[in-house]
């Protein structure tokens, strides 16, 4: 090779890097852990340590693959602490294998069919005056609100959640944190 390929090559080399760390700062953190956009939304969650009850319910109910698969969904993703939040004892009994009925129907009621981003809820709520409908894959609707820059959710049981990291953008569709579990 000639110096002027050499020079060629470290320039892209260096302009690759350039663009990779740039891409990775761009890449939010949740749990710790950051969350990439390639990735779906269970190869995101299993590595956020706010998200270890989440993603263990979601085996349990054998929705692995579902939110695997190709999408897209928005999902409201309730941190540990959200599901500590609960009675005692709710989680374990939920986990239980003749519960898995009650736990899939919780759990799809966090997921909305699309993605819409903290962008497109803030729009459907500006145009539904106040607040916004969105049809669950349970079936049920979850009441999107805004107060100031703040999105919140709340369920049918009227709990209301914060949306507590927004646009965590994955390959099939988009997650958004929140602080407290929705009850159909």
């Amino acid at each position: 090779m000639t110096i002027r390929t050499h020079a060629r090559t470290l320039v892209l080399a260096l302009a690759l890097a350039a663009t990779a760390g740039a891409a990775q700062a761009k890449n939010p953190m949740v749990g710790g852990a950051p969350m990439y956009a390639s990735k779906s939304i269970v190869e995101n969650a299993v590595n956020s340590k706010d998200h270890t009850t989440l993603v263990a319910a979601v085996k349990a109910a054998g929705l692995v693959d579902t939110l695997a698969g190709p999408g897209p969904f928005t999902v409201f993703a309730p941190t540990n602490a959200a599901f500590a939040k609960l009675p005692a004892g709710t989680v374990e009994s939920l986990v239980q294998p003749q519960n898995k009925a009650t736990l899939t129907k919780i759990l799809t009621y966090h997921v909305v069919p699309g993605t819409y981003t903290a962008q497109d809820l803030m729009a459907l709520v500006k145009k539904g005056g106040g607040q916004a409908e969105l049809k669950t894959v349970e079936g049920d609707n979850l009441t999107v609100m805004q107060k100031g820059k703040r999105l919140f959710v709340a369920d049918d049981k009227g709990n209301t959640a914060r949306v507590t990291i927004g646009n965590v953008m994955q390959s099939n569709g988009v997650i958004h944190v929140i602080d407290t579990v929705m009850m159909p």
